[in-house]
């Protein structure tokens, strides 16, 4: 842990960290069971139940709540013992991934969620890069033990191997599948069992003098207890010892076993995130970085999402809030226009809830209402000209040329575009010749999505037709180099929401010829989301 004394006591208990996993895993399970431990709800939803009832709390838009997958980022903020936990949710679909990354900019550290029975998956693999990229401190929770699953020194391997990372067991489960009776916590010696009877209960936890106490022999079957001090044993001598700074660095991962459903292991996850998650971090700037203890305020948006409230048709900002202690009413410039904005109505969130946030301070996550002012990748500041860095855009890696069912309402798809932009959820490009609107993402169902939000949000049938484009790229350079190249590729050029110049491509042969031709242009497949 960074020792900085200097961090106000309010800044210093608060943990903001993102769930990532792969896609049931069991991630929107185990948002449940932190919400419903910290008091924030009083009973969990059966996140397998029918139809209304399927509703969990964090998973707000409609699509959601009829596919039962999360594919918006949503933020909770929460008490639990001193510690106030602002926990941002992460679409656990591959094809949301984006937003994903540019969550994980707002957050200090991720809880790594991974299923028992299927150690590390695909998609986990492809968030833990992002993590590693930014040295996040990871905590990881073996879910489902409570079922069939693998062996425990299989799946720590296997997050050594695939992850390149130290992993150290902070618990060790007692049984597997159906003989699964619980944990034994290596942190504290105590030995915690599971309720199966009541899910939303917490179960036992025995004061234990070590492995070597008669008293275990009470509560632990014959075979299984031997079975638990043989690699309990094996377990501290092949594997290394806690080490904070190491998890602090992201180059150690402590790991607990347990099954979110049943309540089980959640409650030790929970206070692990307290003693070993980060307090907030500085926050990466140009001209220079922001402190977290600093009294001015400033904070950067990370997501912007539309229609939370289908009755207004509001948009909120999700801002991170990067340093000071925020009160509601307060003037902030909007470092991209430089203009001032009052914060008369900030929100706190509560999964689908929101109350008026009085104060908030580094660290948290607060909602601005707005009317498209705010967009990713944009800082909010006391007056000075300070800007986030790192919030990044990717290139798409399918395009499709959208059109309105009917054509007399095509300026309303064009608005309906534009606001999908702009909250990050696609790209949308203007090609220079013909019609219509190319619009780009990086995974397909997220054409869905939008084909299903436009008509919701905005009573508009929308068409999503193949495109004889395959990809895009940002174009960069001198000016009037890049007025050249754009008068000589008229066909090929499009303009982004922002009105950047980019170039559509069909092959790799059209990036290959642009950089031979033109070595004093850049074509890039990112784009940092700031002005």
């Amino acid at each position: 842990m960074s020792n900085r004394p200097e961090l106000p006591p309010e800044i210093a208990r608060r943990r903001t960290f993102a769930i990532i996993s792969h896609p049931d895993a069991g991630k929107t399970t185990l948002t449940e069971k932190f919400l419903l431990f910290g008091g924030a709800i009083q009973l969990a939803g059966q996140v397998r139940a029918k139809g209304e009832a399927r509703r969990t709390r964090s998973d707000f838009m409609q699509m959601e709540k009829d596919r039962g997958i999360s594919v918006s980022a949503s933020a909770m903020s929460f008490d639990y013992r001193t510690f106030r936990f602002n926990l941002v949710d992460t679409p656990g679909h591959s094809d949301f991934s984006e937003d994903t990354y540019r969550t994980l900019t707002a957050v200090d550290a991720a809880v790594m969620v991974i299923d028992g029975a299927k150690g590390v998956e695909s998609q986990t693999r492809k968030l833990f890069e992002v993590c590693r990229l930014r040295d996040l401190p990871i905590l990881t929770f073996c879910n489902k033990m409570d079922r069939e699953s693998r062996e425990v020194f299989d799946i720590i391997d296997e997050i050594q191997e695939n992850l390149a990372i130290d992993v150290t067991p902070a618990s060790w489960p007692i049984g597997m599948g159906s003989d699964f009776i619980g944990c034994y916590d290596l942190l504290r010696d105590r030995l915690e069992l599971m309720d199966r009877a009541d899910r939303n209960r917490v179960g036992q936890s025995i004061e234990i003098d070590g492995l070597d106490d008669p008293k275990l022999a009470d509560h632990i079957p014959a075979h299984l207890l031997e079975k638990l001090r043989e690699e309990v044993e094996m377990a501290r001598g092949l594997l290394p010892p806690l080490d904070s700074q190491a998890v602090a660095d992201g180059t150690m991962t402590p790991i607990w076993f347990g099954s979110a459903i049943n309540s089980f292991g959640v409650k030790e996850l929970m206070e692990g995130i307290g003693a070993y998650g980060p307090e907030p971090q500085p926050t990466r700037a140009e001209p220079r970085q922001i402190a977290p203890e600093e009294p001015q305020v400033a904070g950067f948006v990370f997501k912007v999402q539309a229609n939370m409230d289908p009755k207004h048709r509001d948009r909120v900002a999700f801002v991170r809030l990067a340093s000071g202690h925020f009160e509601r009413g307060m003037k902030l410039t909007h470092v991209r226009t430089k203009k001032p904005m009052t914060i008369s109505a900030p929100v706190l969130f509560l999964a689908s809830d929101r109350e008026l946030a009085e104060e908030a301070w580094a660290g948290d996550i607060i909602g601005i209402p707005n009317h498209g002012q705010l967009r990713i990748g944009d800082t909010l500041t006391e007056g000075e000209a300070l800007r986030v860095t790192g919030i990044p855009s990717f290139a798409p890696e399918l395009l499709q040329t959208a059109r309105a069912g009917d054509p007399m309402k095509a300026k309303h798809l064009e608005k309906a575009l534009f606001q999908f932009a702009e909250e990050g959820a696609a790209k949308v490009f203007k090609p220079a010749f013909g019609s219509g609107y190319i619009v780009g993402v990086v995974g397909a169902l997220q054409f869905e999505v939008l084909a299903s939000r436009i008509e919701l949000e905005y009573g508009l049938p929308v068409r999503f037709e193949g495109s004889q484009f395959t990809s895009a790229r940002w174009v960069a350079g001198p000016k009037d180099k890049v007025e050249r190249f754009v008068q000589a590729n008229k066909a090929h050029i499009a303009h982004d929401h922002d009105g950047d110049v980019v170039y559509l491509t069909r092959l790799q042969w059209d990036i290959d010829r642009i950089e031979r031709d033109h070595p004093d242009l850049t074509l890039s497949a990112t784009k940092e989301m700031m002005v």
